[in-house]
């Protein structure tokens, strides 16, 4: 198993320690969970630099990298709806998102079309990666980066859909 892929299985990992420390009780629990939080986030761009960079892509790390970060975002997601930091269909919406592009991307590619990552879709990510680290500090203006998540979100799953309208139209 190659680094990247390894990196990737981190950050599968990390998911279930960030959610137990958040939802805890613990002394500085947000402030902790939200130093796991940007740990696993780090490790999404790094993995994918590394795999390019050394030529090591493989069809483990396709499948697992894209897991890994809808694990991150939706377990974050629910776990602030939990404490009841932000709304139920935030998280819907968001969660939503993946998996209707997820599928979509899938039926896809199960014909061989490829539909690699969009800039609105690493910026999506980005956005809400952002926006869930707001929360977990306690940023003022941490709704503002939600809603603008949301926004990107919605925004990205309507690219994704135009772009493979066409194909599923064929079929």
């Amino acid at each position: 198993m190659n680094l990247a892929n390894k990196l990737t299985l981190i950050r599968i990992f990390l998911v279930p320690i960030f959610m137990i420390i958040l939802v805890s009780k613990l002394p500085y629990g947000k402030w902790i969970a939200f130093a796991v939080f940007l740990l696993a986030a780090s490790t999404d761009g790094l993995d994918g630099y590394i795999a390019r960079s050394r030529k090591q892509i493989t069809r483990l790390g396709k499948f697992l990298d894209p897991l890994a970060d809808k694990l991150l975002i939706s377990a974050a997601l629910v776990s602030l709806v939990e404490l009841r930091e932000i709304p139920a269909w935030v998280a819907i919406i968001i969660i939503g998102r993946e998996f209707a592009i997820t599928g979509l991307r899938s039926i896809v590619a199960a014909e061989g079309v490829v539909v690699s990552a969009s800039i609105l879709g690493k910026l999506k990510t980005i956005m809400q990666i952002v926006a869930i680290s707001a929360y977990l500090i306690n940023f003022p203006f941490a709704s503002v980066f939600m809603g603008l998540a949301v926004i990107m979100t919605i925004w990205s799953g309507v690219d994704y859909y135009l772009k493979l309208r066409p194909w599923l139209k064929n079929k």
